[in-house]
């Protein structure tokens, strides 16, 4: 029957969607490479006729291509007419127009994500601080432009004080980068509340990118104590503490009733041989799964063919159907 998509069914574009018998050749798609969207260069254009596609319907939406079509599974490539009941390598399509960072490892990469932990807020597609120490904020503003890239100022702000009964002045260091966000979603465990956020093991690729965390949760929710060598760390969330005493060795024993718990961390920590190193993703899993829950059989009228477009890609043969990979045999 042929692979290939109809017309008028679109493909993800570089700059935006085309429709299958709009993709020229010279055109630049987006693919799927692992966790990654890349982009790709048609270097061909084919078509042929057909008397029947199939429409693939998932929970994230409904595409039309030839029966032979071939979509990637977590067990590899498979025919779309086979395609239900599995699910298909995913990738949100609104999503692929932005920004992508490169994100630096080391110290600065580390205190961003120990501030943010203790003190951040990570929203929909942006992270902020907001502090009453400028000389917290300047840090976090530098570090995040250092492990990013991104340009990042301190903003006056006021915010009310509890204690206090009155509006007090601080400071703000936001950014708008979705990517950022769902960056530190990633590296928390997918939600960044501070009650709910896991730790991040990320940071323990190496005693640098650690070091620099524990000095961004301290400024953030700790303090150095002025009577010994050591910290002294302060949070609610409780399997968060519990997982990084192990990580510096130390005892930990969690307050009841839900009040906030201390883990005091000396300086000495290192000698007791705790830290080991740990490789993870740095960048952004950008993929994810779509669960297949019907193939449609559409045959065509008693007249008019369908017409089916193929491409042959460079240097990735893969390519995006609204943000599902597929790809040709070429």
């Amino acid at each position: 029957m042929g692979q290939g998509l109809p017309s008028r069914q679109t493909v993800n574009a570089v700059g935006g969607r085309l429709r299958a018998c709009d993709v020229r050749v010279g055109a630049r798609l987006w693919a799927l490479d692992g966790h990654r969207t890349v982009q790709t260069t048609v270097r061909a254009v084919t078509s042929a006729q057909v008397r029947e596609v199939v429409d693939v319907v998932t929970d994230q939406v409904t595409f039309t291509v030839a029966p032979d079509q071939m979509l990637a599974t977590p067990d590899g490539w498979t025919h779309a007419r086979d395609a239900e009941g599995t699910v298909l390598a995913w990738t949100p399509a609104r999503k692929l127009c932005r920004l992508r960072l490169t994100v630096r490892p080391g110290r600065d990469f580390g205190y961003l994500i120990g501030a943010t932990c203790s003190d951040g807020t990570v929203g929909k597609n942006y992270v902020s601080l907001v502090v009453n120490d400028r000389a917290f904020a300047e840090r976090y503003a530098q570090s995040l432009c250092s492990a990013t890239g991104l340009s990042a100022r301190l903003e006056p702000v006021t915010r009310p004080s509890g204690y206090l009964g009155r509006p007090v002045p601080g400071f703000r260091v936001r950014v708008v980068s979705s990517y950022l966000a769902d960056l530190m979603r990633q590296y928390v465990g997918g939600d960044a509340h501070h009650q709910r956020q896991r730790f991040p093991r990320v940071v323990l690729r190496d005693r640098e990118t650690f070091d620099g965390f524990l000095d961004g949760y301290t400024d953030g929710d700790g303090f150095r104590s002025k009577r010994w060598s050591g910290r002294l760390l302060v949070s609610s969330n409780v399997p968060f503490l519990e997982e990084l005493a192990q990580v510096v060795g130390a005892r930990f024993t969690p307050r009841p009733h839900g009040a906030a718990s201390h883990l005091v961390v000396a300086d000495s920590w290192p000698s007791r041989g705790t830290f080991t190193p740990e490789r993870h993703l740095l960048d952004l899993r950008e993929s994810g799964w779509a669960e297949v829950r019907a193939v449609r059989r559409r045959p065509a009228g008693s007249t008019k063919p369908f017409t089916l477009y193929s491409y042959r890609l460079d240097p990735h043969p893969g390519f995006l159907v609204n943000g599902h990979a597929a790809r040709m045999p070429w």
